[in-house]
């Protein structure tokens, strides 16, 4: 389903849902709610990356609870990375087809029967931007449900049954919102969660690719673009996937990757092969074989994350390539400007983040579905100067470690 699609649906079915079951909820007697809880489910619908942001609210839960059982429901597409995190068993996840209309209502039938079986104490829901998980908190028979909630605020609404309400925070990081709604669980302040956990548990541990596969992966790599051995690679990632808007001037990559080749480092240009777009100009205008297409080389995030570890430097938009790099040692730059790093910055500490701060920025909100009022001309993102990003990314390769220069390199 694409995204427009979506937004309506859970615009015109979703609202009225969520007054229904508000209406069901306020008639109903209640059920006792079970604290510290049992069984819990965490509901993660986002894209990708959001999942690697919630990985501290993870680590947190499990040392918070060590008996409890915690299951996960995401979009199938996102399974893979949930999987790699190792956040839950992979028997404890449920996923939800979301490629077409009828497949999502097919799968949804059967993850209800799912959810009323499991019998579930509690359920978390991480979402801001869709009203469907708030519908399912319901539905799974939870006593207690944790969701964000708009308090005093406007928007936001997604029905008045969830009885740990969390007041979302525009100013807050959303890993730390996340935080919040873990430790909602169990806080009696109003609103909730005054008393979340402090910033040492946003800590993100490494992902460990094995030695093997990364030597393969770097075999494979130089094995069919002989040019770059020896020579530090910087990965450049222009598309800005499902929300094009976050994308910087392709002509200011063009330059960028032109500038980086004639200072003696490979380019790489990375993403799906639908992203063949965005490198093809870049190649046509660089020329050289130091400057490679891998848009869909990598066959998962996996793999991906593999070719991380040979690579020097991330240059990219907002979106899952820097969260993934956030597992690696890889260093980052990221541009923002729809979307505000406040929020949704990398938790690297070696990740650089340009954000020019423009008063209409950011402008992909909460508030607004993700939906933008933007008519395209993204000043934010195109006043960024392709000089003073080349300036960063020289300083950053210059202390990158070893870089991955060697044929065999695994490290």
């Amino acid at each position: 389903m694409n995204i427009k699609f979506q937004r309506n649906i859970d615009r015109f079915v979703g609202v009225p849902v969520c007054a229904l079951l508000s209406l069901v909820e306020r008639l109903r007697r209640k059920r006792p709610i079970s604290v510290p809880p049992k069984r819990i489910l965490v509901l993660l619908l986002s894209e990708m990356g959001s999942l690697v942001l919630a990985r501290p609210m993870f680590s947190y839960l499990k040392r918070r609870y060590p008996n409890v059982s915690i299951h996960v429901m995401v979009f199938e597409k996102n399974r893979e990375v949930l999987d790699m995190l190792a956040v839950v068993p992979e028997n404890s996840v449920l996923t939800l087809n979301d490629r077409s209309l009828g497949a999502f209502a097919s799968d949804c039938l059967g993850i209800l029967r799912r959810m009323r079986s499991l019998k579930f104490d509690a359920v978390i829901d991480c979402e801001l931007f869709a009203r469907v998980s708030s519908i399912f908190s319901w539905l799974s028979g939870a006593s207690m449900r944790v969701g964000f909630h708009p308090y005093t605020q406007e928007g936001l609404y997604r029905g008045s049954f969830i009885n740990r309400p969390v007041l979302y925070n525009p100013y807050r990081h959303i890993s730390r919102q996340f935080l919040a709604l873990a430790a909602a669980l169990e806080s009696d302040t109003h609103p909730v969660s005054k008393d979340a956990p402090s910033a040492d548990s946003l800590e993100m541990p490494k992902f460990e690719i094995e030695p093997r596969e990364r030597g393969e992966m770097t075999e494979r790599l130089h094995a069919d673009f002989p040019a770059i051995p020896g020579k530090k690679l910087v990965l450049v990632y222009p598309s800005g996937g499902i929300l094009p808007i976050r994308a910087w001037p392709l002509e200011h990559y063009r330059r960028l990757c032109t500038a980086l080749l004639g200072e003696g480092y490979a380019v790489g240009i990375i993403g799906l092969p639908s992203d063949r777009s965005y490198a093809l100009p870049i190649l046509d205008d660089c020329r050289s074989d130091l400057c490679i297409d891998l848009t869909g080389y990598t066959k998962s995030v996996r793999e991906l994350v593999a070719l991380f570890y040979r690579a020097s430097l991330l240059i990219t938009n907002d979106g899952g390539p820097v969260h993934f790099s956030a597992l690696t040692p890889i260093p980052s730059i990221v541009f923002f400007g729809p979307e505000t790093p406040v929020l949704y910055g990398s938790l690297a500490e070696n990740a650089h983040c340009f954000f020019l701060s423009l008063p209409c920025s950011p402008c992909l909100t909460a508030y607004n579905h993700r939906s933008s009022p933007c008519d395209g001309d993204n000043l934010c993102l195109k006043r960024i100067d392709p000089e003073q990003v080349l300036s960063v990314a020289l300083k950053m390769l210059e202390t990158a470690r070893g870089a991955g220069t060697a044929a065999g390199d695994t490290r």
